[in-house]
């Protein structure tokens, strides 16, 4: 029994140790995390609304503290990590008390151009638009969008008219001239700049040589892609009945085409037919004729035979004499 008692002792001991570490160590992340929680640090943040192009300065920029549980990725601590390389410009329209973040802004002494906003890697390609293929001029950079190439489209040729996806959450950069995030009118474009890879930047630049290409917009932040499947004029229905006009007209050109070919055979056989019987008539008036060669020089026998009178081109007439068979 005092084995077992001893033994009893010794095992709760070691358990309530366990358990005093085990308490002592939850306590100490509980007493780091809320230290870390109550300590802050300062991030900059715009004092004042910053347009595109605008360069930032002390007075448009101010610090704040912000805890540092909640970092910000690209965030700047003070004015001076801001403007210390050099002056800095706004890529985009930075609303009041907006974090300033670097990859809003450009890099020191950069200009605020188009090509700053392309990430690594990427290219920016224009598409030729209009008012209705710019989706009625809703579409503003920052906006993602599908493009639709087009082929077969006119007058006799829907059957072989089809509509494929050819990209698929493509990001625009500019609209026209303006390549401002901030724009929230829509307005009527004729041109519309996306980053693309290398190879989407080909497949464009050929489709629109090709066929017509039109945009789809894509629901904010829709980047997953989805099956795209080749539309074509049976999807809608309309090749049975475009192929029986397609026939009825070539039917109709063949039938005119038989009726002038008959008309004309006709007027030939009429053509002819007068030709023979001018030339039967001319034959048998010509033995009735007098003709210098009906009588034989003296000492020569008389000709026998028919005196033939051609006429040429209705105005030009030769006489042959022919001589009969005896």
């Amino acid at each position: 029994m005092r084995f077992a008692t001893r033994t009893s002792l010794i095992v709760a001991l070691v358990a309530g140790l366990i358990a005093v570490f085990l308490v002592r160590g939850v306590l100490l992340n509980i007493a780091a995390s809320s230290d870390a929680a109550g300590r802050s640090v300062t991030i900059v943040m715009t004092r004042q609304p910053v347009a595109f192009g605008a360069p930032l300065t002390a007075d448009n920029l101010r610090e704040v503290p912000w805890r540092t549980a909640d970092p910000l990725e690209g965030s700047f601590a003070t004015i001076r990590d801001v403007l210390k390389d050099g002056r800095r410009l706004a890529l985009v329209s930075l609303q009041r008390n907006e974090p300033v973040l670097a990859n809003r802004i450009t890099a020191a002494n950069q200009r605020a151009t188009l090509s700053t906003q392309i990430d690594q890697g990427m290219r920016a390609v224009t598409i030729r638009v209009d008012e209705v293929r710019g989706v009625a001029g809703f579409v503003l950079p920052g906006d993602r969008v599908d493009v639709i190439l087009t082929r077969g489209e006119g007058a006799g040729q829907e059957v072989a008219a089809y509509a494929d996806v050819l990209l698929q959450s493509a990001k625009v950069l500019a609209v026209d001239q303006l390549s401002d995030e901030r724009q929230d009118k829509p307005a009527i474009a004729r041109a519309v700049t996306l980053e693309l890879t290398g190879q989407q930047a080909q497949k464009v630049i050929l489709a629109q040589g090709i066929g017509r290409l039109s945009l789809a917009l894509r629901q904010a932040n829709g980047a997953v892609e989805d099956d795209a499947v080749r539309v074509t004029a049976d999807d809608l229905g309309l090749s049975q009945g475009t192929s029986r006009d397609r026939l009825a007209d070539i039917e109709a050109k063949l039938g005119a085409i038989a009726t002038s070919a008959e008309a004309a055979g006709k007027v030939a056989d009429r053509k002819l037919s007068e030709f023979e019987a001018q030339m039967r008539g001319e034959m048998l008036r010509a033995p009735a004729q007098s003709s210098p060669m009906a009588t034989p020089p003296q000492g020569r026998p008389a000709f026998s035979g028919s005196v033939v009178t051609v006429t040429r081109n209705g105005s030009k007439t030769e006489s042959y004499n022919v001589a009969s068979e005896r």
